[in-house]
């Protein structure tokens, strides 16, 4: 199976990271996704997200969603990494704030 690989990069008017170090949540099977949050202090107000999925041709529907649960949220500081497989918006959505929420919320 050929994985798609897709970097985008963004810049918060709000600017929050997590409380902790690190944040993980979810696993990789049909129709979900697992996302890694790990801070970064070099990044200073910005966000890196790297994401692995399964699914081909929605590139501009990922940066879409994951631009606005950044916008929402101000997450920033840190890198995020998500491997995919086939889950919907909403699931990303979820688990973003899942692993936010792990990760000891925003300050």
């Amino acid at each position: 199976m050929a994985l798609t690989e897709l970097n985008y990069e963004f810049k918060p008017e709000t600017p929050k990271t997590i409380k902790d170090e690190w944040s993980h949540i979810g696993v990789v099977a049909s129709g979900d996704l697992e996302v890694l949050i790990e801070k970064e202090n070099a990044l200073k107000g910005k966000i890196k997200v790297h994401i692995l999925t399964t699914v081909v041709g929605f590139d501009d529907v990922w940066e879409t969603v994951v631009k606005k649960f950044i916008d929402k949220s101000g997450l920033s500081g840190v890198k995020v990494s998500i491997n995919d497989n086939a889950a919907t918006p909403a699931v990303v959505i979820r688990r973003l704030q899942q692993a936010v929420d792990n990760g000891g919320g925003l300050q």
